[in-house]
């Protein structure tokens, strides 16, 4: 007997699933704009992305499924987009590329970064996540503090100390600004750009 009709079912069903896996992600996006997380509901999403409840239910148990795949594609977009934090041979243009890109993130999905920092405490899923991209981040300015002269060690006033501090105070001033316009969120971004380059050292 053939399987090559079979195999190409397969396929392309494959393909249509992971369209539809994007429609979900993308409608959860949506709404998590228009009215927030909690008054969203499944059928919404699934209205929303063309397809019924229990075929949502094929792809994700449940509501924070969704959101908690939505906040894995969103946070591997902001990495991938600041990886230039690590690669950069010069510190100050390693800061300037950082911050960039991560104004750019913070105006395209804004909600969705809000909404995992509100939800990183109390989902695990999500927190996990969170902070699997804080370290990736911690780990991306130690190195251009360390390029840029700073020490190396556990004391407070050396490079990894500082990048953790650095990291956290770019998340909440970034969740605040990004709920006012995105001149604040540049403004905000600016500022933090001054704070984290004169902890390394580069005002000079």
């Amino acid at each position: 007997m053939s399987t090559g009709p079979s195999a190409h079912g397969r396929r392309t069903t494959e393909r249509k699933g992971d369209l539809r896996e994007r429609a979900i992600l993308d409608t959860c996006e949506a709404l998590l704009e228009d009215k927030g997380f909690d008054a969203v509901t499944v059928g919404d999403i699934a209205r929303g992305a063309g397809i019924t409840r229990g075929a949502l239910y094929f792809y994700f148990g449940s509501k924070q499924e969704v959101l908690t795949a939505l906040v894995a594609r969103t946070v591997g977009h902001l990495w991938e987009r600041s990886r230039a934090t690590m690669e950069a041979e010069e510190p100050r243009q390693a800061v300037t590329v950082a911050m960039r890109r991560t104004v750019e993130l913070w105006n395209e999905h804004g909600p969705v970064l809000r909404t995992a920092i509100d939800l990183s405490l109390t989902v695990p899923e999500i927190g996990a996540l969170w902070d699997r991209t804080a370290d990736l981040f911690i780990a991306a300015i130690t190195s251009v503090l360390e390029r840029a002269g700073v020490r190396s060690g556990p004391a407070p006033d050396q490079a990894p100390a500082m990048a953790r501090a650095l990291c956290w105070m770019i998340e909440r001033s970034f969740y605040h600004a990004s709920q006012d316009s995105r001149a604040t969120l540049e403004e905000t971004s600016a500022t933090c750009e001054h704070i984290w380059l004169t902890s390394a050292g580069l005002t000079g």
